[in-house]
């Protein structure tokens, strides 16, 4: 079920003017409905994969005012990254031909903040919750070797290097970004006012990018 769908830019578009219904008070909820259910029922045609934090305010459904059929959603602690994960990216991608993959991070990440906290003091945790910080520390290092020391600077590089990790251990997603059918977006949303802003993007063009700035 992947006719009519539509390119990068357009999808980008449609993520952009939800997010902006949302931020205002003015979501639609479209596709939400009895006939949407029935319509989908068969198969799916997502015009995005959202792979995001899995953080319970990140609901991207809802921060973006879609419905069934139009998200197919990936999300891990700190948006960090395993074979499952780019697996189910791909899948989304080369099966079922979304145009779009956006990486979504936040403010106030925990994840983000413990291993900045680990990084700092030596603060450690046990389980496999130390295995995500550990994922997310190299990115926590380049921001510091860089001297971005505030919290947005930690989220923004987070954000790109999972951007960056997407496309050089994915073949499949990079090649189609740089066929030209499917751009990768990273953005991070802001908790209080429910704005999801561009960080960085492969494959958007410049009337794209300028949009979202």
């Amino acid at each position: 079920m992947t006719e009519n769908l539509p390119t990068p830019d357009e999808a980008f578009a449609l993520l952009l003017a939800g997010n902006q219904r949302f931020v205002t008070g003015a979501s639609e909820h479209p596709n939400q409905d009895a006939a949407r259910r029935a319509q989908t029922a068969p198969a799916q045609s997502p015009f995005s994969v959202l792979f995001g934090c899995s953080d319970s305010r990140l609901a991207a459904e809802i921060i973006f005012d879609r419905g069934l059929g139009d998200l197919f959603v990936v999300r891990t602690a700190g948006h960090v990254m395993g074979p499952e994960v780019l697996g189910s990216i791909e899948y989304g991608v080369s099966v079922l031909g979304a145009p779009l993959v956006v990486v979504l991070g936040h403010d106030a990440c925990g994840a983000v903040g413990a291993a900045r906290a680990a990084v700092q003091d030596g603060t450690t945790v046990g389980g496999y919750v130390r295995d995500v910080i550990e994922r997310v520390t190299p990115s926590v290092l380049s921001a510091r070797a860089a001297g971005r020391l505030e919290d947005q600077d930690f989220i923004a590089e987070h954000i790109c290097h999972t951007v960056d990790l997407l496309l050089e251990r994915s073949r499949v997603l990079a090649e189609a970004v740089e066929a030209g059918r499917v751009a990768v977006v990273g953005l991070s949303y802001q908790l209080a006012d429910g704005n999801a802003q561009l960080i960085t993007t492969r494959g958007l063009s410049l009337e794209s990018r300028e949009l979202a700035s």
